[in-house]
């Protein structure tokens, strides 16, 4: 019975001959255990016929869950990282759910999930964090192919009302995206999760469209790049481009290769605080080649940390 539900939670549609044929029983013992997954709570849709068998539909309680030893690990890895995440609103309930999730866990799995745990660094999360419970409406929706209504805020402060085919939800360095066909606009469309509010699912179902280039991630990066900004930073550093590279690789700067020792960091920004963050975690001389503007912002910070690692006083001392 077990093996069978482990099947079954695949959600695809089993006929009776192969469930039967897999799981080496009789027909009639395979009625017999779908009856006792009912009684369990596990909804289990059922057709008769020459092609009849058997689905596992979603019911109106959670049932027990059946997870193998990697399922349940990552499971467990997955609440704990929720726990301290960008998702508002979640951190209390991935707790709980994580409590119970190892209560029942063996001694050998526990001990995976704690080396897991000790010797991960989970980087901070300084982004906008965004609404749980608008997450799973989208998720929803990308599932079921079914159009979205959502009120939206763009960069400049306006606000419309979107009607949309959401195709994926992206996670891409410090922000959720969603990646969308706008039925206003007829045109594929990217939106920042935390700028959407009140998402609404409207029971119209969709034929999916092919996403251009076939890959939402790339999708999402390509128009963050083209998107305008007010600085372009071009920065000369003294350090092989691998280094350089390993330290930009959320920001979507370009970068070129001037020799074996250094390269070339191009920047797209809207202020200056970001970039100073980065150069310094590179942690290599550099040459601010444009614009003047960043090199008057790179006196200003430098200044202000003299001053207060004691090297900068007013009183003409060493500095």
């Amino acid at each position: 019975m077990l093996r069978l539900l482990s099947l079954l939670q695949t959600h695809r549609f089993w006929t009776g001959i192969e469930l039967s044929d897999k799981l080496e029983v009789s027909e009639r013992t395979l009625r017999r255990d779908v009856e006792r997954l009912r009684e369990l709570g596990y909804p289990v849709n059922a057709s008769r016929g020459v092609a009849g068998g058997y689905q596992l539909r979603s019911g109106t309680v959670m049932p027990p869950l059946l997870l193998d030893d990697e399922e349940a690990v990552a499971i467990a890895v997955g609440l704990r990282t929720a726990a301290s995440g960008s998702v508002e609103g979640i951190e209390e309930t991935s707790v709980r759910a994580l409590t119970k999730v190892v209560q029942v866990m063996p001694p050998r799995l526990r001990r995976r999930v704690d080396a897991l745990q000790a010797y991960t660094t989970p980087a901070a999360v300084t982004g906008p964090r965004v609404n749980a419970a608008s997450l799973t409406v989208i998720a929803q929706a990308c599932r079921d192919d079914e159009r979205l209504k959502f009120d939206y805020a763009a960069r400049g402060g306006e606000e419309s009302a979107r009607l949309v085919e959401p195709h994926r939800l992206v996670s891409l360095g410090r922000r959720w995206y969603l990646v969308a066909w706008d039925l206003d606009r007829v045109d594929w469309r990217t939106f920042r999760v935390d700028r959407l509010s009140d998402p609404r699912t409207t029971g119209a179902r969709y034929r999916p469209r092919e996403i251009p280039g076939g890959d939402a991630v790339k999708f999402v990066e390509a128009q963050i790049k083209a998107r305008p900004t007010t600085h372009t930073l071009v920065v000369r550093v003294d350090a092989p481009k691998a280094q350089v590279k390993a330290a930009v690789r959320y920001l979507g700067g370009m970068l070129e290769a001037i020799d074996e020792t250094s390269c070339r960091l191009t920047m797209n920004v809207d202020t200056f605080d970001w970039p100073v963050l980065i150069l310094a975690a590179i942690g290599a001389p550099f040459e601010v080649e444009s614009p003047s503007a960043f090199k008057d912002h790179l006196g200003a910070v430098a200044t202000l940390f003299s001053r207060a690692s004691g090297d900068g006083n007013e009183s003409g001392g060493e500095g």
